[in-house]
């Protein structure tokens, strides 16, 4: 994850969902971002307001991408997997453009970089059809877990193909991270193998992708404008695919996860970024990690599933190295 400085308006990122803070590495270039001209409209000032009251909305926002996860396992181990993404984007398009009207009216659409809003959406889509077919093998907790390696990832992003420098320290952080999927997963094991190694590591990748181009957009657009546009772009892509795909949910519990993740995304985003205006990046970082315990209650609650020993001493090793970067990175910027 990045740093960004003060001033700028973060975008809403989070582990499941694509939706993590920019905070845990140092500040990636923007170089290949054209300049603007004209500042977004009414863009927030991050960290102005109550830091409890920002820590207070993140923990509400992962206990809504929590719900997210829980009805994105139900509801695309029943239905096609591009049926499933359709109706999450349609329920979240509505739910996030009926906001973003009422907030500012049609000028929630002006936008001065659409490329990025475009490459945006299409790993937003790759990210979560990663997701769907992961959560098909894994555990919400072990899911979860995996994912909130991003931040890590994009330290070894940084560091390799950015060529930024990275502390001793951060390496240590990083193969600490590395560690515990590693443990998390156990790849060759009875229980972790084929789909259940592949799929989670493909997320790890889109997802990595999917926030160093949102780092690349923070403070340059206003977070809701890109919400919205990543939820329609999303919801126009998955469109395509449906005269191969269609099946309408026909359970009251399909309809029930599918509404889960429609509501869950919508929330757990806009929470967050109201949490952005109370409490800068840093402080906040850390607490996203709450989304793992979350994670752990909801696949016990549904699915009766209880994480091992292991898996639990991994997720510990991911959460400690994940809150220990982002206090690294205020340390740094000091």
């Amino acid at each position: 994850m990045t740093s960004p400085t003060a001033s700028p308006a973060p975008v809403a990122l989070r582990p499941g969902d694509l939706t993590l803070t920019a905070s845990a590495v140092p500040q990636l270039p923007t170089s290949n971002v054209a300049p603007v001209t004209t500042p977004p409209p009414s863009a927030p000032r991050p960290g102005k307001g109550s830091a409890f009251t920002g820590i207070a909305l993140t923990v509400t926002a992962c206990a809504f991408f929590c719900l997210l996860d829980t009805g994105s396992k139900y509801v695309g181990a029943v239905l096609p997997l591009l049926m499933a993404l359709w109706l999450r984007y349609a329920l979240q398009s509505i739910f996030t453009l009926g906001w973003g009207l009422a907030q500012s009216g049609v000028d929630i659409f002006r936008t001065t970089h659409p490329r990025f809003q475009v490459m945006r959406a299409a790993l937003f889509c790759s990210s979560n059809a990663c997701a769907m077919m992961s959560l098909r093998y894994l555990p919400l907790a072990e899911f979860t877990a995996v994912v909130a390696m991003t931040p890590l990832a994009m330290t070894l992003v940084a560091a390799l193909w950015l060529r930024q420098p990275v502390s001793p320290l951060r390496w240590v952080l990083v193969a600490m991270g590395f560690i515990g999927t590693v443990v998390i997963i156990r790849p060759g094991g009875a229980n972790f193998s084929g789909g259940a190694l592949v799929w989670p590591l493909l997320q790890l990748a889109a997802n990595t992708a999917y926030q160093i181009v949102s780092s690349q957009m923070a403070g340059k657009e206003r977070p809701l404008t890109t919400q919205i546009y990543t939820s329609l772009l999303a919801l126009v892509l998955t469109t395509a695919s449906l005269p191969w795909f269609w099946q309408m949910p026909d359970t009251a519990a399909l309809w029930l996860g599918a509404l889960a993740m429609g509501v869950g995304s919508t929330i757990g985003h806009l929470m967050l970024l109201k949490a952005y205006e109370h409490a800068k990046p840093a402080t906040i970082s850390p607490f996203l990690y709450s989304q793992i315990p979350f994670a752990v209650f909801s696949g016990w609650l549904l699915y009766g599933h209880i994480p091992d020993h292991w898996a639990v001493l991994g997720m510990v090793a991911i959460a400690v190295g994940g809150a220990l970067s982002a206090w690294l990175s205020v340390r740094e910027s000091r």
